[in-house]
């Protein structure tokens, strides 16, 4: 369609010769225009997340407790069993202990013999008491 037909001015040679049509506001005025800070009021209030954020934390630190105890009751078993096995551990160090010590008093005595005056296993040290040997393992192939 033509400019000509739009304004129903049939044989206008120029544009200067179409009548003047201007836009203007619709009738009872355009809408007013919001310029004002409006800031929604959504979401929960500083309360509720404060008291949704004490609650999480409340939770977290009661299962820490469970899981505290939990671990505590564990530890407990094993000590226990540690205490139950201690005596059978013991006697079985001590038979070993027994057996190395006879090996190394037979080994002094063998060492020794030619010294006058010499008690096989007697102590060097002349404190009175007797006192467990300080490495725990007696090897006389070291000493």
């Amino acid at each position: 369609m033509t400019e000509a037909v739009i304004r129903n001015k049939p044989g206008m040679a120029s544009v200067k010769d179409m009548p003047l049509l201007q836009d203007g506001p619709p009738p009872g005025g355009f809408a007013p225009v919001r310029y004002a800070r409006r800031i929604p009021n959504k979401g929960p209030s500083a309360v509720a997340i404060f008291l949704t954020a004490f609650g999480a934390f409340s939770w977290g630190m009661y299962q820490v407790g469970l899981g505290n105890k939990a671990r505590r009751e564990l530890k407990e078993e094993k000590y226990a069993a540690r205490r139950a096995i201690l005596p059978m551990l013991q006697a079985e160090e001590d038979e070993r202990f027994v057996k190395e010590w006879k090996k190394y008093l037979e080994e002094e005595a063998r060492i020794m013999k030619d010294v006058p005056g010499w008690k096989v296993g007697e102590s060097v040290y002349n404190s009175g008491r007797w006192m467990p040997p300080a490495t725990g393992e007696l090897r006389p192939e070291v000493w």
